[in-house]
């Protein structure tokens, strides 16, 4: 199994809309000396950006960034995003360039990583990042399985300082085009999560919508938050006109949803639409993972 360890920090320290610090639940230790749990609240988006590259043909990361800004999220799950890529992209580092624009910390890796176009220049990477308001303070990345021939895939894993309460952001893209790589994959996520000390969110398009088996495996130890705290349909894909909810925002146990929703905010900035769901956090203070 191959794990490659990544770290970005860029931007200040920012607080917003939509990131909300309960009253009340500050750390402190109860007279046994043991810790007391805490409680944040965050808005937490998943969002297939798709390069950057719109419905319409045009490439354009600020529309991108306005929505992922429009939406107060505080930690965000992105697919899709070059870095140096190709002309497709104008060879941008999007990861980095969204950060910048957002003023967020950002963990990425590529899941596909090729030589570069030509001797002293950037390797052209394509993989997931999670974006956040917050530190991370730790990233790593997990190839999961893939059969020959088809696009390797990733499991994105971000420690995340939420105001003194530390956070597992987990984000993925399953594979589109074979449903037996799915079930492995959920199957190898479900592995590799384990079962978590922390308040654990795992963001991703998993190319799956919510009846089908590779989604019952996630189901079986996590919980999606649409089911819970989501109103109506939920559709993502294709963006101008969706008719199948393939983008989630799952947590584990410490993780409460209270809203879910589809963003509609320009629906030309990508093919799927995001999804933002605000949830409460609740753990231990003194957790190190």
């Amino acid at each position: 199994m191959r794990i490659r360890r990544c770290l970005g920090l860029l931007g200040s320290v920012a607080v917003v809309a939509g990131v909300l610090i309960s009253a009340g639940t500050t750390h402190a230790a109860s007279r046994h000396g043991s810790a007391v749990p805490i409680t944040r609240t965050v808005t937490v988006l998943s969002f297939n950006i798709q390069h950057a590259e719109g419905t319409d043909g045009v490439l354009d990361l600020d529309r991108v960034a306005h929505v992922i800004r429009s939406s107060g999220a505080g930690i965000v799950g992105l697919q899709e995003l070059d870095r140096h890529y190709s002309a497709r992209s104008n060879w941008l580092d999007e990861p980095t360039e969204l950060a910048r624009r957002l003023h967020m910390h950002v963990a990425f890796d590529a899941n596909i990583d090729r030589a570069p176009p030509a001797a002293g220049q950037p390797r052209r990477q394509f993989g997931s990042a999670i974006l956040s308001r917050y530190p991370i303070v730790a990233s790593s990345n997990t190839y999961l399985y893939r059969s020959p021939d088809l696009e390797q895939r990733g499991l994105l894993r971000a420690v995340i300082d939420v105001h003194g309460l530390l956070v597992d952001a987990y984000n993925t893209h399953l594979e589109v085009s074979s449903q037996s790589d799915r079930l492995r994959q959920t199957a190898q996520i479900k592995s590799l999560i384990g079962t978590p000390h922390a308040p654990t969110l795992l963001t991703g398009d998993m190319n799956a919508t919510a009846g089908a088996p590779e989604i019952a495996t996630l189901n079986g130890f996590l919980t999606d938050s649409w089911t819970v705290a989501g109103t109506g349909p939920g559709y993502t894909g294709e963006s101008t006109t969706p008719t199948k909810r393939i983008d989630y925002v799952f947590g584990t146990h410490g993780v409460q949803p209270l809203m879910d929703r589809v963003i509609h905010t320009d629906p030309a900035a990508s093919d799927h639409l995001p999804v933002a769901a605000t949830v409460q956090l609740t753990g231990d203070a003194n957790w190190v993972g």
